[in-house]
């Protein structure tokens, strides 16, 4: 029999109280019966009742327990690997407040509807960062999404593909090698890098699903900074477009499935129904040992014997 708790010291003085005193009341009670000319046995009969029921009481109260059984408690979903662009065109008004800040407002309504996957978190412009890793923790995952910024990377140009690369490698990186895995790619499409046909190729060949979401319009946005719209070379208002054919053909390429949010339509149903679709596989198994507390039968068996005690009476002395 093991233990949930161990002995204190609260326990030992009331263990030691209790024999002391009650050491001292049969002492009493012998010197008692003698001077009496009597007999005080049954009062040995109650110190063995009445220790036998306090002794149950402690062992109750310190949460006993037999073997330690162990249970196999398996994880099951989708690794979900969320690359968010970051460049300055993501600070666009086609899409109110901003693209950058609807991606954040979509991702955490994504999250709340697939609790029982693993996300972690890419931000990217020119080049990509590693934000959050692969976790369970949501409540982390949407306390770093929604602190996303255009000012959290350098804005020198967006290069899409250094962002797959490097998801890739962290994927891989994982050591759950058989889950499901997703990548959902949020961006305007505007991509100034050059993408290597084996990135592309390994989407394929390591079985990710690709899950690209548009955000923009095709009429485009400006961009204010400082108070005012950010001007090309000539003086001209910049006007930022989704680039949605780059983003289709990007889809096409890998095999995966392209979708968009706009100011008219609004695509994350549908990206949640494509990533229940995809088939959930084993993300984590370990043994844990399951201790099941049996203080109940032993305080059953003490209050059993302190009824005894109170109604059964038993005569001290023989006058």
């Amino acid at each position: 029999m093991n233990f949930n708790y161990e002995l204190t010291a609260v326990e030992y003085i009331f263990m030691g109280t209790f024999l002391v005193l009650y050491v001292l009341y049969i002492g009493r009670t012998f010197l008692v019966a003698r001077a009496l000319g009597a007999t005080a046995r049954a009062v040995v009969i109650k110190f063995f009742l009445r220790t036998t029921y306090f002794a149950l009481l402690i062992v109750a109260l310190l949460g006993p327990f037999f073997g330690e059984p162990e249970r196999d408690i398996i994880a099951e979903g989708k690794d979900v690997m969320v690359l968010v662009d970051v460049s300055k065109s993501m600070d666009a008004t086609d899409i109110q407040p901003s693209r950058l800040e609807k991606v954040k407002f979509e991702l955490q309504r994504l999250s709340a509807s697939l609790v029982e996957n693993r996300f972690g978190l890419i931000v990217f412009s020119s080049d990509a960062f590693l934000q959050v890793p692969l976790t369970f923790d949501l409540n982390a995952f949407e306390l770093f999404t929604q602190s996303l910024s255009t000012l959290q990377v350098s804005n020198t140009g967006t290069d899409i593909c250094s962002a797959l690369e490097l998801c890739i490698q962290k994927l891989l990186q994982n050591p759950s090698a058989n889950t499901s895995k997703i990548i959902l790619l949020m961006t305007d499409g505007e991509d100034f890098g050059n993408c290597e046909r084996k990135t592309l190729a390994s989407v394929r060949q390591f079985g990710f699903n690709l899950f690209i979401v548009g955000v923009g319009t095709n009429a485009g946005g400006h961009i204010r900074q400082k108070g005012d719209w950010i001007k090309d070379e000539n003086g001209q208002v910049v006007t930022t477009k989704l680039n949605a054919a780059y983003l289709r053909d990007l889809a096409t390429t890998t095999g995966g499935k392209y979708f968009e949010i706009n100011n008219q339509s609004n695509a994350i149903p549908e990206v949640v129904n494509a990533i229940n679709s995809v088939e959930s596989r084993l993300i984590d198994s370990r043994k844990v040992a399951v201790v099941s507390n049996k203080y109940r039968y032993f305080l059953l068996a003490a209050l059993v014997l302190i009824a005894f005690d109170v109604l059964v009476t038993v005569t001290t002395f023989q006058v």
